[in-house]
């Protein structure tokens, strides 16, 4: 009988053991998903929301709004542009290395992402701009909804 026991104690232990050891791995693969997570998450701002909450330097995010008239501007032959973006309250500018979209323009809806310099120079990886007359993308006309600058343009037929 004294075998029977520390035999049930030992297969008691093992599954504790085997349970403890799941606990541990499965704790293990949701701080390595959460971590993943946390590198791929790029916050949007609009120029007015960026200067309020002041996002650490170097940290990835979008920012979108308007590309302002009279402020883009190309550096080094045209392999590096400057243009400021705006929501009409507050400005923010921009440095670009690449080809900017064709559809790139003053007055134009755009997102930059990138990261936000010391200095307050957006530095832009990736910049995209509007499809068509109609479009703005839904982060920027949000955006610019709260901060009461959106104006509904009217469907043109």
């Amino acid at each position: 009988m004294a075998k029977t026991l520390s035999r049930s104690k030992l297969l008691k232990r093992r599954r504790l053991s085997f349970l403890a050891l799941g606990l541990i791995a499965l704790a293990g693969a949701t701080a390595l998903v959460l971590t993943a997570f946390d590198d791929n998450l790029v916050f949007f701002y609009g120029p007015s929301k960026m200067q309020r909450k002041a996002p650490a330097p170097d940290q990835r995010l979008r920012l979108g709004g308007l590309v302002k008239q009279d402020s883009i501007e190309k550096v080094k032959g045209g392999a590096r542009v400057r243009f400021v973006v705006t929501d009409r309250k507050t400005d923010v500018p921009v440095v670009y290395s690449g080809i900017l979209p064709d559809l790139f323009r003053e007055g134009q809806g755009v997102v930059a992402e990138g990261h936000l310099r010391k200095d307050g120079t957006f530095i832009a990886d990736e910049v995209l701009a509007k499809h068509d007359e109609n479009y703005m993308p839904p982060a920027v006309a949000e955006t610019l909804k709260e901060d009461g600058h959106w104006q509904e343009q009217k469907n043109k037929k």
